[in-house]
């Protein structure tokens, strides 16, 4: 297996002939609005360009999953850093199969786009000769997470490949703790860019979060969501830092947008 890690969320893991998108934000820099004014320096996101590799990764993608989309059904509330215009657009010209939560499937068919699955969570559903269960996700801390898009992460068994799990935009609650716990993945994939918006909590892991979930990990841990938005304080020196403080570095890769990582 190798991961592909393109900028924030969005990257490829490759196995075998399947190449699998997640989370396609795939729009140049400063195609979407701030998702902070005040609080954070406000700049057009994302605030970075694809790596120079994007495109020779992204004609290879075979299958695509999203991890959250919608608020609400309200398209101007849509995460864009998860599921932009120049995502979705390239998912309706490749006619690329999605696979999402079933709460989101007739909002993403609405707009154009081929769901292959909606998932229901904790349910285990064959996917690439393999299977793919959905963990429930919680996008925040305290009432704020009841107006975002509350989605899931991905655990993912292909065949002659150690499993992965993909947290998506979460905090550490029970769900995610059962899922490191009891599915035993070999990688973890962790957003780790502690975004906030100027109003409410968190809407990812604090720091303390994000060690523990690290701790709690079977195996190797991915950071990834940090870098490309204007509202995710938290960069990966500084991450660097706080593994370093907590003896964690050796179990966490930290990839530069467009580098590759091999299992």
């Amino acid at each position: 297996m190798k991961i592909h890690h393109l900028r924030s969320a969005t990257f490829v893991i490759e196995s075998g002939k399947h190449f699998i998108l997640i989370d396609p934000m795939l729009g140049d820099q400063g195609t979407l609005p701030p998702f902070s004014v005040f609080r954070f320096k406000s700049a057009k996101n994302p605030t970075v360009d694809l790596p120079s590799n994007a495109q020779d990764l992204l004609a290879k993608v075979t299958h695509c999953l999203v991890t959250h989309s919608q608020t609400f059904g309200f398209k101007p509330l849509q995460h864009g850093d998860h599921l932009d215009s120049a995502g979705e657009a390239f998912l309706i010209k490749h006619s690329i199969p999605v696979t999402t939560l079933t709460k989101d499937k007739a909002y993403l068919e609405k707009y154009g786009m081929s769901v292959e699955s909606g998932l229901e969570p904790w349910i285990s559903t064959e996917f690439l000769g393999g299977n793919i269960t959905a963990v429930p996700a919680q996008h925040g801390h305290g009432w704020i997470h009841k107006v975002m898009a509350n989605g899931c992460g991905f655990f993912l068994e292909l065949p002659n490949e150690p499993s992965i799990y993909i947290s998506g935009d979460t905090v550490l609650t029970p769900d995610v703790e059962c899922a490191l716990s009891e599915l035993k993945p070999d990688i973890t994939v962790v957003a780790t860019g502690q975004a906030q918006m100027d109003v409410g909590q968190p809407l990812l892991m604090s720091t303390n979060e994000a060690m523990e979930f690290i701790r709690l990990s079977p195996g190797k841990v991915i950071a990834n969501h940090m870098e490309a938005l204007n509202h995710c304080p938290v960069d990966r020196a500084t991450l660097k830092r706080s593994l370093e403080a907590q003896n964690l570095l050796e179990k966490v890769s930290i990839p530069e947008d467009g580098e590759s990582l091999t299992f």
